[in-house]
């Protein structure tokens, strides 16, 4: 809901939203340079924003995957992806090591998920998926605390 008396700090502060979203770039061209999937980038971002409970950044980064060919059937079952097979093991790696930094408060990025995530992923590719992670829970708190608004 939009709450007029709240500060869309994104408007508030355009030169810091600008280099957020040029960080947004760099990040994306690093994840594409390691061959990182397109679609696995997207999931990522949805996975952090539904554990976040981003309802913003849940609706235009589903709508993008869903552009881009990503099924809907992965998309559903995304908040249980440790119960399908519906993705590869690079996908389990960067989708732990996402849940671990999107979760660091509750016991940091542990060895258990780090080495997970470096028994499959390469240096390049850990580092751009921890990047992604960082940055969509940046994403998310612009438009959490801002109350970016939902509508139909």
């Amino acid at each position: 809901m939009n709450d007029p008396q709240r500060v869309n700090i994104a408007k508030q502060h355009p030169a810091s939203y600008k280099a957020l979203t040029a960080l947004s770039t760099e990040v994306q061209e690093a994840a594409a340079a390691v061959d990182l999937d397109p679609l696995l980038v997207e999931l990522l971002k949805i996975r952090a924003s539904q554990i976040n409970g981003c309802a913003f950044c849940l609706r235009m980064h589903v709508r993008d995957a869903l552009a881009m060919g990503e099924s809907a059937d992965r998309i559903a079952v995304l908040p249980g992806w440790e119960e399908t097979g519906y993705f590869s093991e690079t996908d389990r790696a960067a989708l732990r090591l996402t849940e671990a930094v999107t979760r660091v408060s509750d016991g940091h990025v542990s060895d258990e998920d780090y080495h997970a995530a470096a028994a499959v992923l390469t240096h390049d590719q850990i580092s751009a998926v921890v990047w992604l992670a960082i940055l969509m829970n940046a994403f998310n708190r612009v438009a959490i605390a801002s109350r970016f608004t939902v509508d139909r």
